[in-house]
């Protein structure tokens, strides 16, 4: 019979209690550095009037009864809406076709898929520098349009101008991120789905909408609540194509831009931008919240 000690010169030890915590411990450290405690801040300093480089105090919800007067917020509010409205469908639906154009394995394809994904890996300032030399009263686009006789068009002085222009750079430096996750999403379609849609007599536009959409529609909810998100909170576009000092009479600023504006600088309004930051991301929370609800909706 086989004897049950364990073999001679080994030795058995315990684990101890904490030894999973110490594993944890270096991301439990840079979480709670960089991501709980600033919020937690940020959290508390809504309450306060703390300034830059003076500590404040305790003022309940004055902050809060600030922001309903405030016109600069109601405009942040209304450019950060409109931006989730213009950039959200154009980023569900543009890149479930172009993952459609490139999901077939031709030669060359490799390339254009490469060309589409390269905009999402390049710096936010780059790709902004470039639309700003594009799309400037003395860049390139207007320089076309003069040579046609249509004239220069202020794309980045006019302020609705500002806000699209603002929205194709989103679309365009995101088009390559959600096409990835498509076409991971199309990958696991099973194709006798297709070709029995095919044998029926479905065409190409029909096996789309029959056959394609519901089978991502996981996916598109998913790319809709990524979007909206990043889409709600975006500042860099905005502020490169802008400037510094913002558009016409500050009316292209967002919610970030204005925490931004209001909250830096040696007499920053940290306690002010601090309660706008919490209207964000209680927006954004519930901007998540409605399209996971809204999918259920759909399902049942």
């Amino acid at each position: 019979m086989a004897s049950s000690t364990a073999p001679t010169g080994s030795r058995v030890r315990r684990q101890l209690p904490t030894s999973p915590w110490l594993f944890a411990a270096p991301g439990l450290l840079v979480i709670g550095a960089f991501i709980l405690y600033p919020f937690v801040s940020t959290l508390v300093n809504a309450f306060t009037d703390r300034r830059t480089l003076v500590e404040g105090e305790f003022v309940g919800l004055a902050n809060f009864r600030e922001l309903l007067h405030d016109d600069m917020f109601w405009i942040g509010l209304r450019n950060s809406t409109l931006y989730v409205l213009g950039v959200v469908p154009a980023l569900v639906i543009l890149p479930l076709l172009l993952a459609l154009l490139v999901q077939k394995n031709i030669p060359g394809i490799t390339f254009f898929r490469s060309a589409f994904y390269t905009p999402v890996v390049a710096s936010i300032v780059v790709v902004g520098l470039i639309w700003v030399w594009l799309l400037d009263e003395r860049g390139l686009v207007n320089s076309l349009l003069e040579t046609v006789g249509v004239g220069r068009i202020g794309f980045l002085s006019d302020q609705w101008l500002l806000l699209l222009s603002a929205m194709a750079v989103t679309v365009w430096k995101g088009l390559g991120y959600y096409m990835i996750i498509y076409l991971a999403a199309l990958g696991n379609v099973p194709r006798e789905l297709h070709e029995a849609a095919a044998v029926d007599g479905a065409g190409a536009v029909r096996r789309f909408l029959t056959v394609t959409v519901p089978a991502v529609r996981s996916t598109m909810v998913l790319v809709g609540a990524l979007s909206s998100v990043a889409a709600f909170k975006v500042f860099s576009e905005v502020y490169l194509m802008a400037g510094p000092s913002g558009g016409p009479a500050g009316e292209d600023t967002t919610l970030v831009m204005l925490v931004q504006r209001t909250g830096t600088g040696l007499t920053g309004r940290v306690g002010y931008a601090s309660a706008i930051s919490v209207v964000v991301f209680v927006v954004t929370v519930a901007l998540m919240l409605l399209v996971l609800r809204a999918d259920r909706w759909e399902e049942s």
